[in-house]
């Protein structure tokens, strides 16, 4: 089947719907399941919660919900020895994949990855799908043992898919029934492989039933949030007057991130006043540049207008990075020696994958100059040294430190070591450390580091431990419930949903579409704006700059 239909339109709904029938009516085998895949955690979280509601609990079990990459690394951890050759695979998490291409051309590093494989049997997180599709494709075997656990398989996002991906879904497709939600109009990952052609491929492979839900809209229901979000496909919507969708074109302010804080605190207020219950706010922008922007005028109260308490969904790299580093303080070591090298590794570690392996010159070779250290002993330059000397400083400043035991507390103490940090590289990692979520009271994380300090009286190991908790991370599925301000970028909105939603453009950076686009990058940014507008149920304001106003608006 292949099921087509515009964002809230009730894909996943209806396909839930199907599972029930299916599994209602007792057509499979003890135990086989039905099995659903999706690519955001969000959505897999979402439709965790919908399963529990509609479908009866005594068929709840036959039903297995998870992520492509979860899917792909269950089946890898079994048989992915046949194609590496290694027994046990160490999983590169993305922020250490991350380091490892550092430097290297975007189109070079699957290749680098595949090195890395063969060399030293390390997987990187985006050759799950590659290795996956090359085992199913290799052995006939093997899909028929993964066909004959999983003879239904409902495919979520279907137009996302990449090559590789698509790869896996038609050799299972051979014999597992493929039922797949699609929406080509919400298709904004070509950047990593989602192909315009994706859904034209399945219905030439598999001749599915196409059931086409139009323009159906469950989400935002009595609004006309889908409509905008359609007319902005076609240029419908210049001109046009809508009631849940307000397009206003700010005028100059010397701030020029000011007038998002006016969007927010109005659409905040508008949210209290109907007095309802765990209300979300989303703030979607173009770029993590202008996401920063607007959550340090959201966090300031030196204007008239009142700090906005907000949470910013930023990319993992770098907090996650910056808890191995903070790892490292809770850890100590028996010298100071030690110390200083473990956390200048750390920090190497920390500059190279921050940025999902994009690293400017200037700090790839700091980075560079830095392991000489650590080789040789040797370093040069007066800023380096200014660094050498900071992180020798620091490794004072927590031998010094007298733990509590407490995860918690120690874990704030340590961090608050570098506070006073002056070089930007230490800065930087200070900075990253803002946005560590993984700490909260009750997390496997704080649980593991008490339980650590209870039988050594240190926390021994604390960087793995750290490590071990940010992979489980990437791979939970736990409920996150979106309340009050998010600031986040377009792409990070995708498969999630708000009560209203601010999407700003800025006046010099951040713009929704650059000066002279093509063709294409147009088309790719209306499909990206209608994305952001219809993540709203009641209500969507779009601010853009009067004097260059964007196009599409």
């Amino acid at each position: 089947m292949l099921i087509l239909g515009g964002p809230g339109s009730g894909k996943t709904t209806i396909a839930l719907v199907k599972a029930t029938t299916e599994l209602a009516s007792r057509s499979l085998l003890p135990g086989q399941k039905i099995l659903f895949l999706s690519f955001a955690r969000a959505t897999i979280a979402r439709v965790m919660e919908q399963a529990k509601v509609r479908i009866p609990r005594e068929y709840q079990r036959e039903l297995e919900i998870n992520t492509y990459h979860g899917f792909a690394w269950s089946f890898i951890q079994t048989f992915g020895h046949l194609l590496t050759g290694y027994a046990r695979l160490r999983l590169l998490t993305p922020p250490e994949a991350a380091g490892r291409v550092a430097g290297v051309p975007k189109d070079d590093r699957p290749a680098k990855l595949r090195q890395l494989l063969k060399e030293e049997g390390v997987l990187g997180f985006d050759l799950f799908a590659s290795l996956a599709a090359d085992l199913l494709e290799h052995s006939p075997r093997l899909r028929r043992i993964l066909s004959d656990s999983y003879p239904i398989i409902i495919l979520d996002e279907f137009q996302d898919t990449n090559l590789d991906e698509w790869r896996m879904i038609a050799a299972l497709g051979e014999q597992s029934r493929i039922i797949s939600l699609a929406d080509a109009e919400q298709r904004i990952y070509e950047f990593r492989g989602a192909d315009p052609a994706r859904i034209g491929q399945y219905i030439k492979s598999f001749t599915p039933a196409i059931f086409d839900f139009g323009n159906e809209n469950n989400r935002s229901d009595g609004t006309d949030i889908t409509a905008f979000g359609n007319d902005l496909l076609t240029g419908a919507n210049i001109g046009k007057s809508y009631a849940h969708v307000k397009v206003s074109k700010y005028a100059y302010y010397a701030d020029a991130i000011l007038p998002a804080k006016y969007a927010v605190l109005a659409a905040r207020q508008r949210l209290v006043r109907n007095q309802k219950a765990d209300w979300s706010l989303a703030v979607l922008v173009s770029s993590k540049e202008m996401m920063l922007h607007v959550s340090s005028c959201l966090a300031s109260s030196s204007t008239k207008l009142p700090e906005v308490q907000h949470e910013v969904l930023i990319d993992p790299e770098g907090p996650a990075l910056s808890a191995i580093f903070i790892g490292c303080l809770l850890e100590g070591a028996s010298t100071h020696t030690d110390l200083v090298k473990e956390l200048m590794a750390d920090l190497i570690k920390h500059m190279l994958g921050r940025q999902g392996g994009r690293i400017s010159q200037q700090d790839l070779a700091l980075a560079v100059a830095l392991q000489a250290y650590l080789d040789s002993g040797s370093i040069r330059g007066k800023k380096r040294l200014e660094l050498l000397s900071e992180i020798q400083a620091l490794a004072t400043a927590r031998m010094g430190y007298a733990l509590t035991g407490d995860p918690t507390v120690d874990w704030i103490e340590v961090r608050r070591l570098m506070d006073g940090a002056t070089h930007d590289a230490l800065k930087t990692i200070s900075g990253d450390a803002r946005f560590i979520r993984i700490l909260n009271r009750g997390t496997d994380l704080r649980e593991h580091l008490a339980e650590r300090w209870r039988a050594e009286g240190a926390y021994i190991g604390a960087r793995e431990i750290v490590a071990g908790a940010l992979l489980q991370e990437h791979f939970s599925s736990s409920t996150r419930v979106w309340r009050g301000v998010n600031i986040m970028t377009i792409h990070k909105s995708k498969g999630k949903e708000f009560d209203e939603v601010v999407i700003f453009e800025g006046a010099r950076t951040g713009r929704l579409l650059r000066e002279n686009a093509t063709i294409h990058e147009t088309e790719q940014a209306r499909l990206m704006l209608r994305v952001a507008v219809t993540r709203a149920r009641q209500r969507t304001t779009v601010l853009t700059p009067k004097w260059t106003s964007c196009p599409l608006l």
